[in-house]
């Protein structure tokens, strides 16, 4: 879903019905260049805006109300939407490049752009005829409650939808049933502009890259070749696989041919088959260092024992010893009694 404030952005500037993020009506017809602008090296360097330029435009917007006060619908200055609670940190706050006299701004707008310099400030307020027209009511719509609920959306007054490929906003649910306003955010209201071009695309490249980045985004990814009328555009990564790319690229085409006289436009896309990377090689571990021996006590040696002398053999009984052991011991007499 994108904000109410996103949106009106896309119809005030962008132009309402030709948002980029919708989907796709299929291929448009290419249209013969009409531009005779500078070619590839040539400079511009009038101050002045003419149709045809792509200038770079920063701008507060405001719509203003029947009692008199405004209320900010969109800006450029992050500082703006901050001071009047209409910051969002999704969005990207910086000058945007935008086609002059091409029906992608209000008339109003359109005419006071012509009228400035660059670099000039000014201010414009344009009445419903010159902004998003009067409101219609065959635009508001009745829906049952079921056709969002298969879509997984829970409708909610003030919520934006789309269906269809067009874009509203709910204004009331009851009874089962939504309605569904798809007119312009700013249909019927006045409108009042305080804006700036603060530069202008003055070589054939910076045209290239104005038109990328209005109808698809990443201007500075895209790598340009240009020779003379014809463009090689060498696409990022993304769009191979981007669908957002593949609605796009007829738009970026026809704006291409219509805007920077080009006769041929050649997109290429690279795929290269990158070498696997090799598992890092971890540093193999230091093998432990082996602990100093410790000192051995000086080692005291044993006394060796003495040798035992050998038994000497008893010698033989004498004659006398011998009859003293066959003589039995003498008896002693027995006592008197």
């Amino acid at each position: 879903m994108l904000s109410s404030l996103e949106s009106t952005t896309r119809c005030v500037v962008r132009g309402c019905g030709r948002d980029r993020t919708r989907s796709p009506q299929g291929p448009q017809p290419l249209r013969e260049s009409s531009f005779s602008g500078p070619r590839r090296g040539d400079l511009v360097t009038s101050d002045s805006i003419e149709k045809g330029d792509i200038v770079w435009l920063e701008y507060d917007g405001w719509t203003v109300n029947p009692n008199g006060t405004q209320t900010l619908f969109d800006t450029t200055h992050e500082e703006v939407a901050k001071k009047e609670g209409k910051f969002d940190e999704k969005k990207v706050y910086a000058e945007i490049p935008v086609m002059v006299g091409h029906g992608r701004l209000f008339p109003g707008l359109e005419e006071a752009l012509v009228a400035a310099k660059l670099g000039e400030a000014k201010e414009v307020t344009i009445p419903p005829e010159k902004a998003a027209g009067a409101r219609d009511p065959r635009l508001v719509e009745l829906k049952t409650e079921r056709e969002f609920l298969r879509r997984e959306i829970t409708p909610e007054v003030g919520l934006e939808v789309s269906i269809g490929g067009r874009r509203g906003m709910i204004t009331a649910v009851a009874a089962g049933r939504v309605r569904v306003d798809f007119n312009n955010p700013l249909a019927g209201r006045t409108v009042k502009y305080a804006f700036k071009a603060v530069r202008k695309a003055t070589t054939p490249e910076e045209r290239i890259r104005a038109i990328l980045d209005m109808d698809y985004g990443l201007p500075d990814q895209f790598k340009i070749d240009l020779k003379d009328d014809v463009a090689e555009i060498r696409l990022p990564d993304l769009c191979k696989t981007d669908e957002k790319w593949f609605v796009s690229k007829f738009r970026v085409v026809a704006d291409l041919r219509e805007l920077s006289g080009l006769r041929v436009i050649r997109f290429l896309e690279e795929y290269e088959k990158k070498p696997e990377p090799k598992p890092e090689e971890k540093p193999k571990a230091e093998a432990p260092k082996e602990a100093a021996p410790a000192e051995e006590a000086p080692k005291t040696e044993k006394p060796k024992p003495r040798p035992r002398k050998a038994r000497q053999p008893k010698p033989p009984p004498t004659k006398k010893e011998r009859v003293e052991e066959e003589l039995p011991p003498e008896e002693k007499a027995p006592e008197e009694l």
